[in-house]
């Protein structure tokens, strides 16, 4: 949804404007575009928040509560945008073990979000949360219980009781991070055939085939993509070309350009490059990606650096090619999203309570700070498109 303010002069103001310079004659009208912030609610935070970004300065304003509900680390909109989902990362809910997801309704003109009801995920601390392109299911992963859940979603925005609830098995070679499956990210591919999952305790992104009719994930062959041992695969993201994904590792703070065989459902990786400067010495890890509307460009955050990690991509090639580090001017950019449009980035700096935007140089891919907004403990933003 937008929301537009407009300049209003006297006659007399537009006659003097005329005589001084008609290029000034009116301001033009502000135009915003509405974004939802997922929180942890340890500290201040209190849920969801809402705010509006300024599509023309990237300026974020008017932040304020809407969902009061406990740690919404991450959210979905239904692919009309009328409905929100936030996962409540939890270890128990309602006395069992697993957490959480709340569906909420969300009012077009104010950005109110309206409760409408919560169902477990079967899975501890669920960390990541989408919809399919029907907007008839939600897919969470559950980082702690190492699975995924399949929750069906009405007419009406309302989730039933999960559908399909898929187990990972298995270990990988960090003892005290990978010593279990621990699943983080879910996702479709473009043709909402097939299903892939980062699961950072396994080193491996899993790909399943989707039956949008019952909800049923099924093993693709082969059902996996092996990670470097002690990578620790985190996010994912596509390519607007469907043909190339890349897949950003958590504990090696690295990036992976991949080749996806769309038919067959199959991932190659090209190669893999450090997010982290040369002669980087400290302590990082890395925590999500997304790619630029047009693809030339690919953006990954460094949690310990903070920065947002810069990346050139030649199509052409498949190949990744190291840009630049921006730093976020905050702790812990744990996530960040890209506006729709391409021309905006911001990045959640959870430890600093801050949220900050950056303008994006759309020939050259870099970053400039615009402006920033304080919201407490932020994880996950979502855009609201007009």
């Amino acid at each position: 949804m937008s929301t537009r303010r407009s300049f209003l002069q006297s006659a007399a103001g537009l006659a003097a404007a005329f005589s001084v310079a008609p290029s000034r004659l009116l301001s033009a009208p502000m135009k915003t575009m509405r974004i939802f912030i997922g929180t942890y609610t340890s500290g201040a935070s209190k849920g969801i928040y809402t705010g509006l970004m300024d599509t023309g300065s990237g300026a974020i304003s008017d932040v304020r509560l809407v969902g009061e509900t406990e740690a919404p680390s991450f959210l979905a909109t239904s692919p009309d945008q009328r409905f929100l989902y936030a996962v409540n990362e939890l270890a128990t809910f309602n006395g069992s073990p697993g957490g959480a997801v709340s569906a909420y309704a969300i009012n077009g003109r104010t950005g109110d979000l309206r409760f409408l009801n919560q169902q477990p995920t079967r899975g501890a601390h669920p960390c990541h949360i989408i919809t399919d392109r029907t907007g008839r299911w939600a897919l969470v992963a559950n980082y702690s219980g190492g699975n995924l859940t399949v929750l069906p979603i009405g007419l009406d925005g309302h989730l039933a009781a999960p559908a399909t609830v898929v187990q990972h098995t298995g270990s990988s070679v960090n003892a005290s991070r990978q010593e279990a499956p621990h699943a983080h990210s879910v996702h479709f591919d473009a043709k909402n055939r097939f299903v892939v999952a980062a699961d950072l305790g396994l080193d491996k992104l899993m790909v399943y085939q989707w039956d949008a009719r019952s909800g049923v994930l099924k093993p693709n062959e082969p059902a996996w993509l092996a990670s470097a041992p002690g990578a620790g695969p985190r996010h994912f993201a596509w390519h607007p070309s469907g043909q190339y994904a890349f897949l950003i590792n958590e504990l090696n703070s690295t990036l992976s350009a991949l080749s996806y065989d769309a038919g067959a459902g199959v991932f190659t990786e090209r190669h893999t490059l450090s997010t982290l400067p040369e002669g980087f010495a400290g302590t990082n890890s890395c925590a999500d990606v997304h790619v630029a509307p047009g693809g030339r460009f690919v953006y990954g955050s460094n949690r310990g650096h903070n920065s947002i990690a810069v990346f050139g991509f030649d199509a052409g090639a498949g190949q990744l090619t190291a840009l630049a580090h921006t730093p976020t001017e905050g702790a812990t950019p744990r996530n960040f999203g890209i506006a729709p449009g391409g021309r905006f980035l911001l990045a959640a700096n959870q430890q600093s309570d801050t949220v900050v935007s950056f303008a994006i140089d759309r020939r050259s891919g870099l970053l400039s700070r615009v402006a920033s907004a304080e919201v407490p403990t932020p994880v996950c933003i979502q855009f609201i498109e007009d």
